[in-house]
């Protein structure tokens, strides 16, 4: 599907900053779409690459990585993006599938492709919040695919940093009806501030029966990883230095916050997946991924 991407994509909102990561992990899922144990399948992902003049020449299949799988940024830290990719499509599927919600909130959802490629049951609505640009980009690379969500598609221009609460709900949420919510490699780049506004607030806005799932970095010290090559690679091949997107404050702990809410949480490294599939990265040394943790969060039936 290569050939059919459309360049020269208008592409504010992706240029620069966090919202360049969101290239970063199209370009990963790209890989990851392509490998013959492929993990995950965005065929959409490759599209917003290609599309987007910052990550003009970034590879979208394994093959054009002169070193593979040993390149720390496209071969470990994409088959990473990608484990992360699988895990939560998992849990976003169980959560409508089994668990009954019909509303699913993304927040900073990116260039995430869900509403298009997952099998969504009948009555799902996904909500997408993230800036204006991201998804002004999102809109224009899927239209010109002539792309279909799965599921009825809500986009929702707004920072979440601003009040997004009045937003969502003047959109059609629920309160009343259980949701499952996303946060995907989102909470380490807010201040503590926004973060415990934003679990403080899914608490508020969700009934019984309800999910969360979100990424969070346990690390005290993240200037101890800054030689990590997941870091210096990333930085060197292509300009982006996590470190200094990363906001540096001590995190608050929101599974345990949750808790004390009344929620059930799960917490796992990366690493406790990648043993379950199979597939993905192992622990190693100076490893930048040694403290990240995946959350899920269910809010039992009253």
């Amino acid at each position: 599907m290569a050939g059919t991407a459309h360049r020269n994509t208008s592409a504010e909102g992706v240029e620069g900053g966090i919202g360049l990561t969101a290239l970063m992990v199209a370009a990963a899922r790209a890989i990851e779409t392509h490998r013959h144990d492929s993990l995950a399948q965005d065929v959409y992902a490759e599209h917003f690459v290609l599309a987007a003049p910052a990550s003009a020449g970034w590879p979208i299949h394994l093959g054009q990585v002169p070193d593979g799988d040993a390149n720390p940024l496209w071969g470990r830290f994409a088959r990473y993006f990608g484990l992360r990719t699988r895990v939560l499509d998992d849990f976003l599927l169980q959560s409508v599938h089994v668990g009954g919600a019909r509303q699913v909130v993304l927040l900073g959802a990116g260039l995430d492709s869900r509403a298009f490629r997952l099998d969504w049951p009948p009555g799902c609505v996904i909500f997408e919040i993230d800036q204006e640009g991201v998804l002004a980009f999102k809109h224009k690379v899927l239209g010109g695919l002539s792309a279909t969500p799965k599921a009825a598609r809500v986009p929702i221009p707004m920072d979440l940093r601003a009040d997004w609460v009045g937003a969502l709900t003047d959109a059609g949420f629920d309160t009343a009806a259980p949701s499952v919510w996303l946060a995907e490699g989102l909470l380490f780049y807010l201040p503590i501030t926004a973060e415990t506004y934003l679990i403080d607030t899914v608490d508020r806005l969700s009934t019984g029966g309800s999910a969360l799932a979100f990424e969070v970095k346990l690390d005290k010290d993240l200037l101890e990883y800054r030689d990590s090559p997941l870091y210096t690679s990333t930085k060197h091949q292509i300009g982006i230095d996590l470190l200094n997107l990363f906001n540096g404050e001590p995190r608050p702990d929101s599974a345990g916050d949750l808790g004390s809410k009344g929620w059930s949480t799960a917490v796992h490294t990366p690493f406790h997946f990648t043993r379950r599939h199979g597939r993905g990265p192992l622990p190693e040394q100076n490893d930048a991924l040694e403290g990240n943790r995946w959350v899920f969060a269910n809010k039992p039936q009253p």
